[in-house]
């Protein structure tokens, strides 16, 4: 377990330092003086240059990146330009929103996907299996802001049954969630009818039927509970992923989450924010990565660390 473990960490600092280290590079390559934004306008270029040298930004990119670098490893990523307070605690406050919506895409995902999945897979040729998997196919083409437009005009424009923004009421998580989830919908019941179907063609499968037992206890007690830990370990990735591709549907619904917040930052060249908010989603899709390869380790005692 123990090496493992190390590789696993020693692979979640690289991935770190790698999305720190882009953002760094890709949010100065943007055209725009952050300094001549938060002052307007009407902003002199004496006055643009001091805020520029009080920000640090005048300094080489050099100096501004293993300064950014040490205050990383301290959480510290100054106090936002716009926000006016820590850019961590703008970032971290804004993590509960976008758990939410994480977790709420990834129920309706598993309730969805899974069962689809296993009716597609126990009747592969009938017109509902091929329904299932045309439609799951059709799921994941669909582009997570379009269903988030085509909900609102039909929810909240059309029949007025939902709110179109906003994190107001349980009502109000009802589109996000479903926009967020619906290509992942067509993904998980893909792989697990996948998973199933191979299960099937294993000896096992072939000697239970052999010593007759009923088709649906060889299909529910042994086929679809062996599928399970490929599946668990699937569905464990979709809450850091959710994490990650939430920016586009809190966009479109105004959903205060961090990715909605980088958005603005972005905008408004808050570095601070950015990077703050890019750590954030980062760190947290690591650690749902590395808690997943611990979970399958432990659900299948095939698996064995040392080898991993």
């Amino acid at each position: 377990m123990g090496p493992l473990v190390l590789r696993r960490v020693g692979q979640a600092v690289l991935v770190l330092w790698g999305a720190l280290t882009i953002v760094f590079i890709v949010v100065r390559l943007v055209p725009g003086d952050p300094a001549a934004l938060l002052l307007g306008p009407s902003a002199t270029a004496e006055q643009v240059s001091a805020l520029n040298t009080e920000l640090g930004y005048d300094e080489p990119l050099i100096v501004q990146y293993l300064t950014y670098l040490v205050d990383a490893v301290r959480l510290d990523f100054g106090v936002s330009n716009r926000l006016h307070v820590p850019a961590m605690e703008a970032a971290l406050a804004r993590l509960p929103a976008t758990t939410t919506l994480a977790i709420s895409a990834m129920v309706v995902t598993i309730a969805v996907g899974f069962p689809l999945g296993v009716v597609a897979a126990r009747r592969p040729k009938s017109l509902v299996g091929r329904v299932v998997a045309t439609v799951s196919l059709a799921f994941q083409g669909m582009p997570q802001f379009w269903v988030g437009i085509m909900l609102v005009i039909v929810f909240s424009a059309t029949l007025r049954l939902l709110p179109s923004s906003g994190f107001t009421s349980p009502q109000s998580l009802v589109m996000p969630a479903v926009a967020l989830a619906l290509p992942y919908i067509g993904w998980l019941t893909r792989s697990v009818r996948n998973s199933v179907m191979a299960e099937l063609g294993q000896h096992y499968v072939r000697t239970a039927r052999a010593n007759g037992l009923p088709a649906r206890r060889i299909f529910y007690g042994h086929v679809v509970r062996n599928t399970l830990i490929p599946v668990i370990t699937v569905i464990g990735l979709l809450l850091g992923v959710f994490i990650g591709s939430a920016v586009i549907v809190e966009q479109v619904f105004a959903w205060p989450g961090v990715g909605r917040l980088m958005v603005e930052a972005i905008t408004y060249r808050d570095y601070s924010v950015v990077q703050a908010s890019v750590l954030v989603i980062t760190a947290f899709y690591v650690v749902m990565n590395l808690a997943v390869d611990l979970l399958y380790s432990y659900l299948d005692p095939r698996v064995r660390f040392g080898n991993a």
